[in-house]
């Protein structure tokens, strides 16, 4: 085995053994960036981008390519890329390619270039209402593209909220995320259903609470309530009665008639 891909493969390993990164970085990858040469990586791949820190990375002509150049004095990490040669067929006597290993790529963050602008950079965020309160829980809240079909995610290990739509309901979501996860402590990897309903439940709240306008919201919250509900094979109606103590925990915090 080459020596730098034994060296990616180790790191990665050390963070299997770690337990916390890996379901993290996973997790993260169901967030993609559209049209960048990274959105089509393998999920190994992802998870070695994740870890160097950047939703998006590419080699030196890459971001030659797109008008960006690297900075002087950063520094690459390497992903895997597979490596084949051509073999004949016995029978047929026709050429294949086949998998014979692989090799590393040298590739640089996007935080380690400058240049012209890229498309997904166009995304602003406006004055969110609470985004103090993120700030006092050192929480940063971030813009990123979206893959148009997620909006958003919290990133507990980053302390991140990363939006890619400047909706407020999209925030509250994820700043209940935030706070659930100090009422209890821990929250469970993944998409849990109650946790998510949980989310969406006070974010409905918050947005009529500050005086925003919930109601263009509820077809779709009331469709994602029901769809986690399906997961657990009871009534949206169950689900809303199983996690309303949670919830008022949730904004009781928020709107600081409670500390943790």
């Amino acid at each position: 085995m080459l020596p730098r891909v034994k060296k990616v493969l180790d790191t990665l390993l050390e963070q299997f053994k770690d337990g916390s990164t890996i379901p993290e970085a996973i997790a993260c990858t169901v967030f993609p960036i559209p049209n960048v040469p990274s959105g089509s990586w393998s999920l190994l791949n992802h998870i070695i981008m994740y870890m160097a820190g950047t939703k998006d990375a590419r080699g030196f002509r890459q971001w030659k390519n797109a008008k960006r150049y690297v900075k002087k004095g950063a520094k690459s990490f390497d992903i895997l890329v597979s490596r084949f040669k051509k073999v004949k067929d016995e029978k047929s006597e026709e050429e294949r390619s086949m998998l014979v290993g692989f090799m590393c790529a040298p590739v640089f963050r996007v935080e380690d270039t400058d240049g012209e602008p890229l498309d997904y950079e166009q995304i602003k965020l406006p004055e969110l209402p609470l985004l103090d309160l993120a700030k006092q829980w050192n929480i940063s809240v971030t813009a990123v593209p979206g893959n148009f079909q997620y909006y958003g995610y919290y990133s507990p290990e980053k302390n991140v909220i990363a939006l890619a739509t400047p909706e407020e309901k999209t925030f509250f979501h994820e700043l209940s995320h935030v706070a659930h996860e100090k009422v209890l402590g821990k929250l469970k990897r993944g998409q849990d259903p109650l946790q998510e309903i949980v989310a969406e439940l006070s974010a409905q709240a918050l947005c009529r609470i500050v005086g925003k306008d919930g109601d263009k919201y509820f077809g779709n919250s009331y469709r994602y309530i029901e769809s986690y509900a399906e997961k657990m094979n009871i009534t949206p109606h169950t689900a809303v009665l199983k996690v309303l103590s949670d919830v008022e925990k949730v904004l009781a915090l928020i709107l600081g008639k409670e500390t943790v």
